[in-house]
Parts: structure tokens; sequence; C-alpha cells
């Protein structure tokens, strides 16, 4: 390979396989923070449609693979200081609850899972300073392993490729 075209080929293969991995760290790091100090709640599966309310011509709203969720976000309260005998132990509402919409981090599987049909009830765990952030919880662990396990060793291959290239320039 003429050496324009390694480099080339290397500073691509080798941005490409770091901004994957890096990718790929940052959601498993986000998703197992929500598992462990998110909060529980029970979502509805409902169907998918398009800004003007028409259905995609999918009667059973299973087009995406990441189901669309919804459920009701806690109110976030805030403790106010104490100033007083009067005030103390008071708390003032920052933001009401709230009915979210929003899809699933990490749930990228080519058909959508028999369980997450248009009506289904699943348990989920969200962030509560952001409740569009929010994960399947429970029996749902095992499907992503697969899927994260391939970017992890897409990114890692590419990664080795770009490095190598640049390895056999230096060898010259």
């Amino acid at each position: 390979m003429e050496t324009p075209t390694a480099v080339a080929a290397g500073a691509v293969l080798t941005f490409f396989g770091s901004a994957l991995l890096l990718w790929c760290a940052a959601e498993l790091r986000l998703r197992h923070h929500l598992r462990r100090h998110g909060i529980p709640a029970t979502a509805r599966v409902v169907a998918d449609g398009d800004p003007y309310g028409e259905p995609y011509g999918d009667t059973f709203g299973e087009l995406d693979s990441a189901p669309l969720l919804s459920y009701t976000a806690l109110p976030e309260v805030e403790v106010v200081s104490v100033r007083g005998a009067a005030e103390a132990g008071r708390a003032r509402a920052v933001r009401a609850a709230e009915t979210v919409l929003a899809r699933p981090r990490g749930t990228t599987p080519l058909r959508r899972p028999a369980r997450l049909v248009p009506g289904a009830l699943v348990q989920v765990m969200y962030d509560a300073r952001r409740p569009s952030r929010v994960v399947l919880a429970g029996a749902d662990l095992l499907p992503t392993l697969a899927t994260d396990v391939f970017w992890a060793l897409l990114g890692t291959g590419a990664l080795a490729g770009g490095l190598s290239l640049f390895a056999s320039l230096l060898a010259r």
C-alpha cells in the first residue's frame, strides 16, 4: 500500500475505532449507572406514529426495534434552607410529575421481542434529573450483552487495523 493511502486509511480506522470504543464505554457506563441509581417505574409500550398522528402502516407498532415507552416521572422537590422555625423542613416543587415518552437505551435488536408489543407493561429505571434517559430493568440485561460485545469488537478491530497500518509505515 502506498504511503499516502496507508496514512489516510490508518487515520480513518484509528479515529473510527477510538470513537466507537469511547461511545461504547460511555453508553455502558450510563446504562450501568441508571440500573444501579435510577428510579424504578412501570412503563407501557405505546405504538409509534408519525407527527400527524397517522400510523406508518404498522398496525402493531413494531417497526422500530426499540419500543416507545410511556411512564410517569415523579415530581422533583427541593428542600428549602432553614431560615426560621416556621419554615424549617418545607419543600417546594422544582418540577411537577410528568408523563414521559422515551425509547430505552441499549435496545437495538433487528426484531422487537414479543414481550414488547404495544400495550405491554415493562419495568424500567430512569434518571431523576433527565427523565427521558431510561433503560429496561430486570430480565432485559442479557439481550444487550451480545450487541455490546459486537460494537466493542468492531471498535477494537478498527483501532487495531488503523494502528497496524501506522506501525507498518514506521517499520519501513
